[in-house]
């Protein structure tokens, strides 16, 4: 039974179902019934129902309830951990482990959040007059979340929706879709009102007829850009959050600490897999400093451990899913054909239960011209470009219609707030990766550029999934 509807699990009335495998050995995981339409139905009028109850509740009463939560998420810890690496790939102990605790404190941040929620009055040029503004849920929420972080996205939307007053209808992706199972069980276990949170699965009709339900008020999505174009064609007048793809550039200035710079990199290229949306998708260098910052990279890529999920001294587990795994190929075949030269890596290791073990790979003299430059890989990869000047470092920073989060090393202020102030992106980081991520800050895309907008992270996604209203009331005093 693989559907959570109106808090209870039941099976998916569709005949069809998801085989979900063991990326690592290609075992059979889980069997997966999907949802009907029916369900989906269901769902969404028990969140509509739940809606009435969960609105009622203070804002105290919901961050009472989202702090048992996170104590449900902590108590499973050991057992989630170990279920999300085996769906998703990733490493137990280098990253599954603190996807769980980051979860659980994504939950205690919406109910600490949710308390200070604070809103303004406003002075009127009628003294009979007070004017004051307030936040009301905006309505049913469908959450469409991808696989590369199971537990972890889903509680950033979930947890936020929740704490504003809003039911949820999860579903998660086909390639990894039992964390969220988990996830919304023990928010029902906490005590919200039943229908405060369903899961639904599938795949992407299923999303589809989801998000276009009469009944579904807003939509949270993160994934690829792609996806991200259909979401909002189905969505059309609803409120959305939408975190679409990065392309994420790291600039490494001639004054940079190049040491901390190469071990940036190449943790923003292996963590994941690099499959992440803030992954180190280009890496432009001061041509200057070239010589000794690829042979760093190189050296410090061969120390990442390529290995099984479980085994305590993997860093880096395979690929998620053979359509990640194709598109790792063409770009570096791409890139070679054009002239740039792989380094390190640049094959999948033959000797491995499955093909989706993808070596961490370096590629020299990659240019504008490469798919590996112009898109988001969302793979092991360290796409190098040389630079001779900051505005020609600028430039290519820029030269890509996704901006997500970028990062510079410099020693120079002048420097970072340049690009603080240029770089087309979400979040500009100075002495920092491209892969650093904290649970509170506002996390999305920039405007001009492919990657959505709304924005993740602490009370930001709860004034994204509030509705901003007035209320103007006359006093008779003064008389």
């Amino acid at each position: 039974m693989h559907q959570l509807i109106g808090g209870e699990r039941r099976t998916g009335r569709s005949i069809d179902s998801l085989t979900v495998r063991e990326p690592a050995s290609g075992n059979v995981l889980e069997r997966v019934d999907i949802a009907s339409l029916g369900d989906i139905d269901d769902a969404v009028a028990a969140a509509n129902k739940a809606s009435v109850e969960l609105e009622q509740l203070s804002f105290f009463e919901r961050a009472e309830l989202l702090h048992v939560a996170a104590d449900r998420i902590d108590a499973r810890a050991d057992d989630h951990a170990e279920q999300l690496a085996r769906e998703s790939g990733k490493a137990l102990s280098a990253e599954a482990v603190d996807e769980l605790a980051e979860s659980a404190e994504i939950f205690r941040l919406a109910a600490e959040e949710i308390k200070r929620l604070e809103t303004h009055v406003l002075p009127s040029v009628d003294p009979r007059k007070r004017v004051f503004t307030h936040r009301k849920p905006n309505g049913v929420y469908a959450l469409i979340t991808p696989w590369n972080f199971p537990m972890n996205i889903p509680a950033e939307l979930l947890a936020a929706a929740l704490a504003a007053g809003n039911p949820a209808v999860i579903k998660p992706s086909e390639h990894a879709p039992l964390s969220a199972l988990g996830l919304a069980e023990a928010v029902t276990e906490a005590g919200f009102p039943p229908g405060a949170v369903s899961v639904v699965m599938g795949r992407g009709d299923i999303g589809q007829a989801l998000i276009s339900h009469p009944g579904v008020h807003g939509v949270g999505f993160v994934g690829s850009r792609a996806t991200a174009e259909f979401i909002v064609a189905a969505a059309g007048m609803k409120r959305t959050i939408i975190e679409a793809s990065g392309n994420g550039p790291q600039i490494v200035f001639d004054d940079a600490d190049l040491a901390a710079a190469a071990d940036a990199a190449v943790y923003g290229a292996h963590f994941v897999s690099g499959q992440c949306c803030v992954a180190t998708e280009r890496l432009l260098v001061h041509r200057s400093v070239h010589d000794e910052v690829v042979e760093r990279l190189v050296e410090r890529a061969e120390r990442v451990v390529l290995g099984d999920p479980l085994d305590e001294a993997t860093l880096m587990g395979p690929l998620n899913n053979h359509a990640v795994a194709a598109r790792m190929d063409a770009h570096v075949d791409d890139a070679q054909a054009l002239g740039a030269r792989v380094l390190c890596g640049g094959e999948r290791q033959s000797d491995r239960p499955t093909d989706l073990y993808y070596e961490l790979t370096v590629i020299d003299d990659v240019t504008p011209a490469m798919d590996v430059f112009l898109d988001e890989t969302f793979g092991p990869v360290i796409p190098v470009t040389s630079f001779d000047t900051d505005d020609e470092a600028f430039a290519l920073a820029n030269a890509s219609d996704l901006g997500l989060q970028a990062s510079v090393f410099t020693k120079s202020l002048a420097r970072a707030y340049r690009a603080v102030d240029e770089l087309r992106s979400g979040t500009v980081l100075v002495n920092e990766g491209t892969a650093f991520w904290e649970q509170h800050p506002p996390f999305g895309g920039a405007s001009r550029t492919g990657t959505g907008w709304g924005r993740i992270g602490g009370k930001y996604t709860i004034l994204d999934m509030t509705d901003l209203r007035t209320a103007i009331i006359d006093t008779g005093y003064p008389a």
